[in-house]
C-alpha cells in the first residue's frame, strides 16, 4: 500500500466519522497541505526584560543600518533621507521648521526633539555622555541623564546594568541610550555579546558599542574576528553599533585589519577605546581610521578627551561622535575637573 491509497483510507474514516457527528466536518488537519514559510519571516527576539521586538525586513547578514555618520542619495518618489548630499534632487529638506501635521504625513507617529536649556557649542550633538566606572551609583546615572537632556548629548552611554534606569529618564528627551558589550575586555564569546546585546536592546538602548576580542586580532585570527562583530551586528538590527578597537594595545596594520573587518561586517562606527585599556583617544588614530573606513563610516574617539581643543582636534581628524565623562566641561568651556574617561 502506497502513501496515496493511505491517504484515501484516513480521510474516509474520518468523513465517516464526521457523519455520525463524532467530528466536526472537512478536511482533517492531517490530510492538509503545510503552510507555506514566509519568503522573508519576521525574526522575533526575546530579551530578558520580557519585551518582544521583531523587524520584518531583515534578513541575517544584512543590518539594517541606522546611517549613522552617512549622507545618503535620494531615491524613489517620496521625500527622501534628510541628509541628501547638498540637497542636490531639490526634495530633501531639513524637518526643522515641518509641522506636527507634515511629520505625520510622513509617517511619524511619535516625534522626539531635545531642546537645549544652556548655551553649547555644536560639538554635544557629538558627544555620547559617558560613565562607565564599575562605581557608579544610582544617583551619578541620574544625574548623568539630567546633563544628557540639558545639553542635547547625542546619548548618554553607561553599563548595561543601568539601560532600563535611563530610557526610563530619557523618555521623550531626544538623547539615546548608549550602552557597552563585552566592555572592557571584549574577552568573552560572540554568544554572549550577542545574548547581551539583545538584552540591551530590550531594556531600551538604541546604541550598541562592542568590544572586539583583541587577543584573536593579535594573534591573525581574523575569522574570530569578523564572526565575532558578526554576531552582534546580526543581533543589533536597526540599532547603532559602534566597534571598540582598544586602538592603544593594537599596531597600525592590526587597527587596519580592525576597521576593514568592522565595515565589512556592517557596523556603523568604529571606536578608539574602551577607556580603560592603558590609553585613550589619539588624533593620528582617528586619522588612520579614518582614512581606513572612508568618508560615511562613522568614528567615535573616545578616551582622554577632557578639553575643548582636544574635542575640535579630534573632530578635525574626522571623528563623528566622541566619548567623554567631560561633555559638560567640552561643550560649555568649563574646566574639566578629575581624569574619568
Amino acid at each position: 500500500m502506497n502513501e496515496q491509497d493511505l491517504r484515501k483510507i484516513v480521510e474516509e474514516v474520518v468523513r465517516t466519522l464526521a457523519g455520525k457527528g463524532y467530528l466536526k466536518s472537512g478536511s482533517p488537519a492531517c490530510c492538509e497541505p503545510a503552510p507555506k514559510r514566509p519568503e522573508s519571516p519576521t525574526l522575533t527576539t526575546v530579551g530578558s526584560a520580557g519585551k518582544v521586538f521583531s523587524s520584518p525586513g531583515w534578513t541575517p547578514g544584512k543590518p539594517a543600518s541606522s546611517g549613522a555618520g552617512k549622507r545618503l542619495p535620494c531615491g524613489g518618489d517620496g521625500p527622501g533621507p534628510v541628509e541628501c548630499e547638498g540637497n542636490a534632487c531639490g526634495r530633501c529638506a531639513s524637518f526643522a521648521g515641518a509641522t506636527a501635521s507634515t511629520l505625520k504625513a510622513l509617517g511619524a507617529d511619535r516625534i522626539a526633539v531635545c531642546q537645549p536649556t544652556a548655551h553649547v557649542s555644536s560639538v554635544a550633538r557629538m558627544v555620547d555622555h559617558t560613565l562607565l566606572k564599575p562605581n557608579a551609583t544610582q544617583a551619578e546615572v541620574a544625574k548623568l541623564c539630567e546633563e544628557a537632556r540639558k545639553y542635547c548629548f547625542a546619548s548618554v552611554c553607561i553599563n548595561p546594568s543601568y539601560v532600563d534606569y535611563s530610557a526610563q529618564l530619557l523618555q521623550g528627551s531626544g538623547v539615546k541610550v548608549c550602552t557597552v558589550i563585552g566592555f572592557p575586555l571584549g574577552s568573552t564569546t560572540s554568544t554572549v555579546k550577542a545574548v547581551e546585546a539583545r538584552d540591551a536592546i530590550a531594556n531600551g538602548a538604541e546604541e550598541i558599542d562592542m568590544v572586539i576580542n583583541v587577543g584573536a586580532l593579535k594573534s591573525g585570527n581574523d575569522v574570530v574576528v569578523y564572526d565575532d562583530i558578526k554576531a552582534v551586528r546580526e543581533a543589533t538590527r536597526g540599532k547603532v553599533l559602534k566597534v571598540i578597537l582598544e586602538t592603544s594595545l593594537l599596531s597600525d596594520e592590526e587597527k587596519v585589519r580592525a576597521c576593514i573587518m568592522s565595515k565589512k561586517a556592517g557596523a556603523d562606527f568604529v571606536k578608539t577605546s574602551t577607556g580603560f585599556g592603558g590609553g585613550g583617544a589619539t588624533v593620528e588614530d582617528v586619522r588612520l581610521m579614518r582614512q581606513t573606513v572612508g568618508p560615511l563610516m562613522g568614528v567615535k574617539a573616545s578616551g582622554g578627551i577632557r578639553d575643548t581643543k582636544t574635542a575640535d582636534a579630534m573632530i578635525q581628524a574626522g571623528a563623528t561622535r566622541l566619548g567623554t565623562s567631560a561633555s559638560v566641561a567640552i561643550v560649555s568651556g568649563q574646566a574639566s575637573a578629575g581624569k574619568g574617561y
